[in-house]
């Protein structure tokens, strides 16, 4: 399969069908997909993508939906620096019709897509990548009114830094006030989330999407994080507010690559994003 065909296979696996109507520019040191209201903004969404960033246009068109009413700024950073996980590697680990998909093709493809999966990990170690994120973030913050917020989304990978940006260890200094980094956060499929120390010490309310049926993240996730700030509540420490929705069966991407021809999974993709959105709404 080459390139292309994975990316029109790419397109199918959203609701939001047609041609990402933004454009990328370097923001803050970032090739950014941007779209949106660029003069007198609601406030800014930044995301943070899935391991396929850029080159899936399900991440653009999520970020266009974002932009539609006309009252945000949405950036989508590149924040792996033009080294995404290539796209035939979306249609192994994340097919758009889960059901077409023998268990002999899944795990022959799995196999041959890991030595370079193995090595794409390997160049997108944890501290670098969230030195590259909350510099972005920082950067940004500084450079944004004080009169205007900002809001962050994570999906899978990205999940787990739209959290840490909420995170009181990461507030920065501002005209002589500390602030957060963000206002608000969605984490949809938050992967790899290291516990406590991800979750533990946050400022700013979150909201998160947890999949039943999740292959990448485990369902029991859930509920340590909300033991974790219940533990904290005890001890007296004020969290903001969490809410945790949960999507079933909610597989893996449910946010970003569900089948539209399914209607549960097509349900999934127009919830997750009334979710994101109702969130933001509310809080930026």
């Amino acid at each position: 399969m080459t390139e292309g065909q994975a990316c029109s296979a790419c397109i199918k696996g959203t609701i939001h069908e047609g041609t990402p109507q933004g454009k990328e520019e370097l923001i803050h040191g970032l090739n950014t997909y941007v779209i949106g209201n660029r003069t007198n903004p609601r406030a800014t969404i930044v995301i943070y993508s899935d391991i396929f960033g850029l080159p899936l246009p399900n991440n653009k068109l999520i970020a266009d939906a974002y932009a539609k009413s006309g009252e945000y700024l949405v950036y989508l950073p590149d924040f792996f620096k033009g080294d995404p996980v290539r796209l035939q590697v979306a249609d192994v680990l994340l097919p758009v019709d889960a059901a077409k998909q023998s268990k002999f093709a899944k795990y022959t493809g799995l196999l041959a897509a890991m030595p370079s999966f193995i090595m794409w990990m390997g160049r997108h170690k944890f501290g670098p990548t969230d030195k590259i994120c909350m510099d972005f973030l920082k950067a940004l913050r500084r450079s944004t009114p004080k009169s205007q917020k900002i809001g962050m989304v994570g999906f899978c990978w990205g999940g787990r830094y739209a959290i840490r940006a909420g995170l009181e260890s990461n507030m920065i200094e501002v005209d002589g006030a500390k602030v957060p980094l963000v206002d608000a956060v969605a984490a949809l499929h938050p992967s790899h989330l290291s516990l406590p120390d991800d979750v533990e010490n946050m400022v700013v309310p979150v909201t998160y999407g947890w999949g039943r049926h999740d292959e990448g993240v485990s369902f029991d996730t859930k509920a340590k994080v909300e033991q974790i700030h219940a533990n904290a509540t005890k001890a007296g420490r004020r969290i903001p507010e969490q809410v945790h929705k949960v999507y079933t069966p909610g597989r893996h991407g449910f946010g970003v690559r569900g089948n539209p021809d399914d209607p549960q999974e097509r349900a999934e993709l127009e919830e997750s994003e009334k979710q994101v959105l109702e969130w933001m709404n509310r809080w930026l």
